[in-house]
């Protein structure tokens, strides 16, 4: 059977099951081979990085341009009674948001299967070092976005902290790191988008066109329109960057430190770092891994030994960045920052590297947990927004508290941020403090035998944390979202809900975008939601 004759199998197939009726002067797809039933896509696309849901879709759209998406979802619109459709950049959602058992994925990264398939090459991003932007596809990966511009001495000015995420899956959510404080979110550094909208209409859009569009795709969850391209702010990059990690067993001083840090990015003329991150150390044998991400430790270093309040410590990690022409004055100016810090004065550990290996550094973990067969494994992680001043409850109730001293399987971020730097045109919420801290317990469930560790017990942890939450009136709000009924998404928008839901009518009527997110029903069934047996 050829080719050709297969694929019209395959749409025959679609129409057949969801009772597809187009215009027959419009065919559903324009280039052969791209709409795919082949089990490996269709297993590869029920699946996410949080391996905690599986929905299995009809097909699976590898699109060569954004008119492909823009057909596909044509057809999903104008159809009766309809089909679904999820866009799917590397398929790290945790919660099955990219998913769908009702209607087509559409692999924006291309995959083994879009390359086997010889699909023509879409647009390396192109670089304008005069406008300092680069143009790219949404299902580019962020780490071929910092190579193709490092070409011209450019970088992103704001990134998150694992850099094989698809642009459009970050920009649809925030897209968070250490930089976020100085420079806002990624979602705060986007110049113009192309977007395909629930209606199938092809839009490009900015802060002067189309500005009620921008606005509600940016930080989104996918639900008005799928990212094809977008123009992304650069700045100079720095050749090397000064790491340094520094460890608190006080918490209170530990969070002045940061959020004086943060602080300085209003003075144009003072020093200041250029990412502030940190983490929480609550198990004994994570002080050793903390040291040995930089070299490996001849002394081990006991939490007790250190005189951790409550068995917890704090680590806080910051970067200067410089170039080679500066290097001789580094020394001095990371100096000088640093007499502002009280850390334990024993436990600074410093390294020098080039800028792409600390962009790129959390890869370098990636692969050595693929290698020991840990990293397709569940991870139930739970990323919350918290105000600054409820910060203190949130160390006693869930760092002391819940967390305890059990061992974990992964690493406990919270640093600040400044909202200033956050659009409020835009879909994202957040605490109404000005600066609120990212609390993110991102864990990987294991089959070890340990409890602690198991599926289960970490997912009731989060249910905890966030009954402690509710209960001490702590006014969160979920990064990368999860909620199973409509009622939680209200209360998440809050005041932002009305206008939401609006622009969902707007730009997608009929609920055929991301309906794995579970904000709004389609007109059809819901995709079944099952617990992953992995």
């Amino acid at each position: 059977m050829t080719s050709k004759l297969l694929l019209t199998f395959a749409i025959c197939r679609l129409i057949v099951t969801v009772g597809l009726t187009v215009d027959p002067s419009e065919p559903l797809l324009g280039v052969d081979d791209q709409l795919s039933v082949d089990q490996f896509d269709v297993e590869t696309a029920s699946l996410d990085f949080g391996l905690l849901t599986r929905a299995e879709p009809m097909a699976v759209l590898h699109p060569g341009s954004a008119e492909d998406i823009a057909r596909l979802v044509r057809a999903a619109y104008i159809s009766s009674p309809g089909f679904t459709v999820s866009a799917r950049g590397h398929g790290h959602s945790i919660n099955g948001q990219a998913q769908t058992s009702n209607g087509v994925v559409i692999e924006m990264s291309g995959g083994s299967k879009g390359r086997r398939l010889g699909l023509r090459k879409l647009d390396k991003p192109q670089v304008s070092i005069k406008e300092k932007h680069v143009d790219v596809w949404g299902g580019e990966l962020w780490i071929d976005v910092l190579r193709r511009t490092l070409e011209h001495g450019l970088a992103p000015k704001s990134w998150t902290d694992y850099l094989y995420l698809s642009v459009g899956g970050t920009l649809s959510n925030g897209g968070i790191s250490g930089q976020a404080f100085n420079h806002g979110p990624q979602i705060s550094n986007v110049y113009e988008l192309d977007v395909v909208t629930g209606k199938g209409e092809l839009w490009t859009c900015s802060e002067e066109e189309n500005s009620e569009l921008f606005h509600a795709v940016l930080g989104g969850l996918g639900q008005f329109g799928i990212i094809t391209r977008a123009r992304i702010a650069l700045e100079p990059a720095p050749q090397r960057v000064r790491w340094i990690r520094v460890l608190y067993s006080n918490f209170s001083t530990f969070t002045r430190d940061q959020e004086d840090l943060i602080s300085l990015h209003g003075n144009p003329y003072s020093q200041k770092f250029d990412y502030v991150e940190g983490f929480v150390i609550v198990d004994e044998g994570l002080i050793n891994n903390w040291r040995s991400s930089f070299f490996s430790p001849r002394n081990p270093v006991k939490i007790s030994s250190i005189g951790a309040n409550g068995g917890v410590l704090y680590c806080l990690e910051i970067t200067k960045n410089y170039d080679e022409a500066t290097a001789d004055t580094i020394d001095q100016e990371v100096e000088a920052l640093m007499k502002r810090l009280n850390f334990i004065p024993s436990s600074v550990f410093t390294t020098d590297l080039p800028y792409i290996d600390f962009l790129d550094r959390v890869h370098k973990a990636e692969l050595k947990l693929r290698a020991k067969g840990l990293w397709e494994v569940p991870h139930p992680w739970l990323n919350l927004f918290v105000p600054k001043s409820r910060m203190a409850d949130v160390d006693r109730g869930v760092f002391k508290g819940i967390l305890g001293n059990n061992k974990t399987s992964g690493p406990i971020l919270i640093y600040p941020m400044n909202k200033s730097k956050w659009d409020q045109r835009s879909s994202v919420v957040t605490p109404d403090e000005d600066v609120f801290y990212l609390v993110a317990l991102l864990r990987s469930a294991l089959d070890n035998g340990e409890e602690t560790q198991s599926l289960e017990y970490l997912t009731n942890q989060n249910h905890k944390v966030l009954r402690f939450c509710d209960d001490a009136g702590i006014k969160v709000k979920q990064y990368l979202p999860h909620y199973t009924t409509q009622e939680e998404w209200r209360d998440h928008f809050g005041d932002k809900w009305d206008q939401f839901s609006r622009r969902k009518m707007e730009f997608d009527p009929r609920h055929i975008l991301a309906t794995g997110q579970r904000i709004f029903n389609p007109p059809f069934p819901p995709p079944t939601r099952t617990v992953s047996p992995w």
